[in-house]
């Protein structure tokens, strides 16, 4: 499985409350459940006027498949190459 970042443009999801908010995680896991194992939700970001999601996938097209059937865009899909954090940098220190 390879890690993606998707970027999805959805105007005004910032502004969603929590149960609409609750109502669009179980419109996802619904399309994932369809699609299994082939692709999982990690977790999303939400921003004004997109969110921005972490998936594992077998491919881009199972990302794409995915928000077919969800209904929410997949605007821009980018391969995840690695990870840094603060501790990243630790091997470098003293």
């Amino acid at each position: 499985m390879k890690a993606y970042m998707i970027e999805r443009d959805i105007p005004g999801v910032g502004a969603m409350t929590g149960d609409e908010l609750c109502g669009a995680a179980a419109t996802s896991c619904k399309a994932l459940a369809q699609l299994a194992p082939k692709v999982q939700w990690q977790h999303s970001y939400v921003t004004g006027d997109k969110t921005f999601c972490i998936y594992l996938a077998e491919d881009e097209s199972a990302i794409h498949e995915h928000a077919r059937l969800s209904g929410f865009p997949a605007t821009k899909v980018t391969p995840i190459t690695g990870q840094i954090d603060p501790t990243t940098g630790d091997a470098h220190a003293g």
